[in-house]
């Protein structure tokens, strides 16, 4: 049997109604904790003199008591006595008791208890002919040793504290609703911008990522936009990378696909195995040409994505510096460059990411290597050396070719622009050097052009902050 579809979950409260629970709830419970506290404490006071008034019926009765020749005697009659405890609302109850116990006068067999001991009089509630009574039992010794008992209903006691505890809380509860109206409107005046950001979110278009306007009437709110607007231009500068590496790619791998096409066409229109050779290797020069512009796009995509993002970690430059050497080396020989390496005797270890100071050493001995071919009749060399300056680690690439001229230096730097060499060899496409000074800005390096030895060719610098010393290296 399938099973009935389940309900969906009911969605939660809104943030006014949290609000508004969190504070009216303990506020209402405190109050009403309040309330009855100060009802019972003012009970007992009301109390206290409800009693002291029964104390003074008892001290007026036993005024009345005289000692005559045959003992005590009570003289009021009972018109009198009604007289002395006259009272609107309540029953009252007397009884003059004789040192033995016996009634002198009044109601008989008043279950009030005796004083303790060292006291002389003594309240206690009790029972009388069905009815509650609040009682006092006064003892005297003058004129004789006697005691008077006074008691009365307690109609009126129990009507004040009903009364004092209904108009305190009927005061209590109406002060809580309108404290509980003011808060609702405050608090929905208050989440109103909040509530117009939501609706602009919400309305706003997918592709649109300028930043929203905020109304901030706090800070908390004035944070939360700053958050979010930090997060669409994180956005959209991801977007506008996605977009600038789709663009190069398919702008710049039209020419050299479309080059090895038409290369592999033409060969295979031909039939003299001379020609296939030929055009063979124009594709083999084509993809490797189309390969690099690859590398260094997704290199260019890395950088703009990482944003100073990466992780910097301890690198053994020298070791690096040594194998990446190494690695074009048979580049190098089967160019008839001389490539070599100066300063790796000392281990020098520094805070870095290996991925972007390989990628900055890598396309500046590429750049070396196309493009820094000196004069005739005088050999290529190259040189990547690794020094120590006032405290910074300085890795530089140098060459003795053509060089590059001052004017020029800041332009190359920039992403699609190539020297009067590269456009003439028509090799790589201008990213080399925007690569290597993305990666410089993402390390924290300064990236710096300056004349070869004896002022010929070219040398570029790289030029780490100074750090202290690590274990087993130095900075």
């Amino acid at each position: 049997m399938s099973t009935p579809p389940q309900a969906p979950p009911a969605p939660p409260p809104s943030l006014r109604t949290r609000l508004l629970r969190h504070v009216l709830g303990p506020l209402a419970l405190t109050w009403l904790v309040g309330t009855v506290a100060s009802a019972l404490l003012a009970n007992s006071f009301t109390q206290r003199a409800f009693d002291r008034s029964l104390l003074d019926d008892a001290y007026a009765i036993a005024a009345n008591v005289r000692e005559e020749p045959d003992g005590l005697e009570f003289p009021l009659s009972s018109r009198e006595v009604k007289a002395v405890l006259f009272d609107q609302v309540e029953t009252v109850y007397f009884a003059v008791l004789r040192e033995d116990g016996t009634l002198l006068a009044g109601n008989a067999s008043l279950p009030a208890p005796p004083p303790h001991e060292g006291q002389v009089y003594r309240f206690s509630d009790m029972r009388f002919h069905g009815r509650a009574l609040r009682a006092v039992r006064l003892q005297l010794t003058t004129p004789a040793p006697f005691e008077v008992i006074t008691a009365q209903t307690v109609h009126s006691r129990s009507v004040m504290l009903r009364s004092a505890l209904l108009y305190s809380l009927a005061s209590q509860v109406l002060l809580l609703v309108v404290l509980a109206l003011w808060l609702g409107r405050a608090i929905r005046q208050e989440l109103r911008p909040l509530a117009m950001f939501q609706q602009a979110l919400d309305q706003r278009d997918a592709r649109d990522l300028a930043p929203m306007r905020v109304e901030a009437s706090t800070r908390d709110l004035q944070r939360l936009g700053r958050a979010v607007n930090d997060l669409l231009a994180r956005v959209a500068q991801g977007v506008q990378a996605q977009r600038e590496f789709a663009g190069n790619v398919a702008h710049e791998l039209r020419t050299p696909l479309a080059g090895i096409r038409a290369l592999a066409s033409y060969g295979l229109a031909q039939k003299e195995p001379a020609v296939w050779r030929e055009q063979l290797t124009g594709i083999v020069q084509s993809e490797a040409r189309a390969s690099h512009l690859v590398d260094q796009l997704l290199a260019l995509a890395l950088a703009d994505e990482a944003r100073g993002s990466m992780p910097l970690r301890p690198v053994p430059l020298d070791q690096l510096v040594r194998d990446t050497v190494l690695r074009f080396l048979p580049r190098a020989d089967a160019a008839g460059v001389d490539l070599g390496a100066l300063g790796l005797e000392q281990a020098v270890t520094m805070q870095g990411q290996p991925l972007l100071i390989e990628g900055v050493l890598s396309n500046l001995i590429d750049n070396a290597l196309r493009y820094g071919v000196p004069p005739a009749g005088e050999a290529p060399q190259v040189t990547v050396e690794l020094a120590r300056e006032e405290g910074s680690v300085v890795l530089s690439v140098l060459d003795n070719g053509p060089g590059i001229a001052p004017v020029q230096r800041q332009q190359l730097q920039q992403r699609w622009v190539q020297g009067r060499d590269g456009e003439r060899l028509g090799q790589g496409a201008g990213l080399g050097l925007g690569i290597v000074a993305r990666y410089a800005e993402l390390l924290g390096a300064r990236l710096e052009f300056t004349p070869g030895p004896q002022g010929r060719g070219l040398c570029a610098r790289l030029v780490f902050a100074p750090l202290a010393s690590t274990p087993g290296g130095e900075n």
